[in-house]
């Protein structure tokens, strides 16, 4: 889509769902009663588990260097990298890989200039990679490009016929110039149009979601896209996450969810989101599709595209989507039945600090029993639990394990769950006190246990209770307080500390776990009324790009946005942001009010509807009801009187997050 994700003039985004979550923990999600599962899929033996490949739109998109020696380098780098090992397939060209005209006999061109050899040959050089290769057109008369590439609509079994000639395996059939016509129509006439070729070609529908395609395309596709484009924001990730979640009744071997292809590595999220989105798109059994540059992809990229025991949880045969089991306050639990009987457990944080997560076997749906085994999927590392599943989960982290009921557990040390008490937030020279936990969640217990915490160079880090005990029986903790203490002049920020817990196994085996979080370095407001725009945020996530100061959205990229402008009244001060969209200060209990004008932004017309909120410490203290383009800019104050954190929240006014452009102008801090 064009505005607000990947393509400039795409695509509308989806209707936003409301996340469904279960009645009780361990059973399935409730399903509203027009949510139907879908009906028998396609039974031509393709895509039985989700689709692994490469896409090249969310990396080059129309740019020059998107050709065929970049495409060959593609299958080049699946192979030399170990990817093809790992499972992918795919090598897809997305747009713009033909002229702009059909040639006199009504046929696709190839651009001759990115692709002088035609489409065959590439087909034919990834085929010998043992590859298989995708293409791309659109559902309308034109493709979503700016420069209008002609679609398939009125000519779908011509350009089928051309595919398969040319040994194409997998087409991504987009939504754009659609004419008006049914979604289902244009869809079906493809599917006929691929079947009567005889080439086995698997069937992406990409129509966003528009017209709920799980409940109708199971037999006209392999796969249907549930949302809008992705882009490479931690929001944007977070929000089509919430729309694709509720869907796993409808998905299943030959017929999938697709919440729009990977951004591991592009750069717009940490190492440790991107992990998070490929283990959650793994648990939801999505289809892999790379969107990075891969001949630029650093060795951590490749660490989290390659992670096989990951990979395998997407790639399981029973193809079950998970499910949530709980959600509460950002802390998530997914759980997702493998064919061997175990479950993998997704515990995702999409808090901005660490929390603790947990749930219990029984929870997911194992077995009773004695013990379990626990395999970290991330760290490689098999324990034994007694039941309880959890972990304190870094900010946007995610711990993802396959537990199993099974008798070897004795074999294992104990999971043992390290844990933090107290406020990360330091202010210079000023002592912080903190409360680390070990905690034995093994059905045997862990001896000689020893924690030890460290900090940045120059940081006073002190034990002030025992560090170290002599055994942990099952559910039992080791307590120790600490006083943290960042020198005089230590800038504001971030700062990595660890936490480092040792002990042993009834065996004798000596293990070692390790807690990475973030203390955050803060300063007091100034006190007096100062502008929001102007002062330091801890955390900013954007529905879509970054969260501007004193200036408007704009598109995808940071400095961007336009002048602050709402009903034609032009501010000079404030934030500007894109649902969904969170912004957090440091108020140190020091302040009173927050005030603001609050609306859509008008750069983007007539479109977009929003709703705001202010939160201090937790609590909700003020909101708006839903706001639209047509309404002038609406006064909002909320009362902050001795909060040490004041969150700025920006809601999608329940129709998802397409066009909304918020402002928060003129938005002021009174300390």
């Amino acid at each position: 889509m064009r505005h607000p994700h990947t393509r400039t003039t795409r695509r509308r985004m989806v209707t936003a769902l409301t996340v469904l979550l279960l009645a009780a923990p361990g059973t399935a999600p409730a399903l509203a009663s027009d949510d139907r599962p879908a009906s028998p899929a396609l039974a031509d033996g393709l895509a039985l588990t989700p689709p692994m490949g490469f896409n090249n739109w969310n990396s080059t998109q129309c740019r020059a260097e998107f050709n065929e020696s970049m495409v060959k380098g593609i299958a080049d780098i699946f192979v030399d990298k170990g990817l093809k090992d790992a499972g992918y397939q795919y090598v897809n060209l997305d747009d713009c890989w033909a002229l702009p005209d059909r040639d006199a006999d009504g046929k696709l061109v190839p651009d001759p200039a990115r692709f002088p050899n035609g489409i065959k040959a590439v087909a034919d050089y990834v085929h010998a990679k043992g590859l298989k290769l995708g293409i791309y057109t659109s559902a309308g008369t034109k493709t979503c490009s700016n420069v209008g590439f002609p679609g398939a609509l009125g000519h779908e079994y011509s350009d089928a016929r051309q595919f398969a000639d040319w040994g194409v395996d997998y087409l991504k059939y987009d939504n754009c110039n659609n004419q008006g016509v049914d979604a289902k129509s244009r869809y079906t006439t493809m599917r006929d149009a691929l079947r009567a070729t005889g080439r086995p070609i698997v069937y992406s529908i990409c129509e966003w979601g528009q017209n709920k395609p799980w409940e109708w395309a199971s037999d006209v596709g392999h796969l249907w896209r549930t949302t809008g484009d992705i882009s490479d924001s931690w929001g944007s990730m977070l929000s089509i996450l919430k729309q694709n979640l509720p869907l796993a009744p409808h998905a299943g071997p030959g017929h999938w969810n697709d919440p729009d292809m990977l951004e591991v590595g592009n750069g717009g999220m940490t190492d440790t989101e991107y992990r998070s989105h490929f283990s959650m798109w793994s648990v939801m059994a999505a289809p892999l599709l790379i969107g990075s540059d891969l001949r630029t992809a650093s060795a951590e990229t490749f660490e989290i595209l390659g992670n096989k025991e990951v990979i395998a949880v997407d790639q399981d045969p029973l193809g079950k989507q998970g499910s949530v089991v709980s959600s509460e306050g950002g802390r998530w639990v997914v759980a997702k039945e493998m064919k061997d009987g175990s479950r993998t457990v997704a515990l995702f944080n999409e808090s901005g600090s660490p929390q603790r997560i947990a749930t219990t076997a029984a929870a997911v749906g194992l077995p009773a029993a004695d013990a379990y085994t626990l395999r970290d999927l991330w760290q490689h590392r098999t324990y034994n639990t007694a039941g309880t599943i959890s972990a304190t989960v870094p900010a946007h982290g995610t711990v993802l394990v396959r537990v199993t009921a099974e008798r070897k557990w004795q074999q294992y040390p104990p999971a043992v769950e390290l844990g933090l008490e107290g406020s990360l937030l330091v202010q210079a020279a000023a002592p912080a006190a903190l409360t680390t936990t070990v905690t034995d969640l093994g059905r045997s217990p862990a001896r000689q246990v020893s924690v030890r915490l460290s900090g940045p160079e120059g940081w006073s880090v002190r034990a002030t209770s025992p560090t170290s005990a002599a055994a942990l029986p099952t559910g039992r903790s080791l307590r120790t307080s600490w006083s943290v203490t960042a020198p005089q002049g230590t800038p504001t920020g971030s700062y990595d500390l660890r936490l480092k817990a040792s002990y042993r196994s009834p065996s004798g085996l000596r293990v070692e776990t390790v807690l990475p979080f973030d203390a955050t370095v803060v300063v007091p407001p100034p006190s007096g009324t100062s502008g929001l725009g102007d002062l330091p945020w801890l955390s900013a996530a954007n529905g879509y790009g970054p969260a501007e100061r004193n200036t408007s959205n704009g598109e995808s990229a940071a400095g961007d946005g336009h002048p602050i402008t709402i009903g034609g009244v032009v501010y000079a001060k404030g934030l500007g942001v894109h649902a969904e969209s969170s912004v957090e200060y440091y108020t140190g209990g020091a302040c009173e009010t927050v005030t603001a004008q609050v609306g859509v932004d008008d750069e983007k017309g007539a479109n977009g509807t929003v709703a705001f909120e202010v939160w201090a410490d937790g609590t909700k203290v003020a909101s708006t009801g839903v706001l639209t383009n047509a309404m002038p800019a609406q006064p909002l104050t909320a009362d902050v009187t001795g909060a040490r954190l004041v969150r700025l929240v920006v809601t999608d006014g329940g129709d998802g997050i397409d066009s909304d452009h918020a402002d928060w102008a003129d938005a002021q801090l009174s300390c």
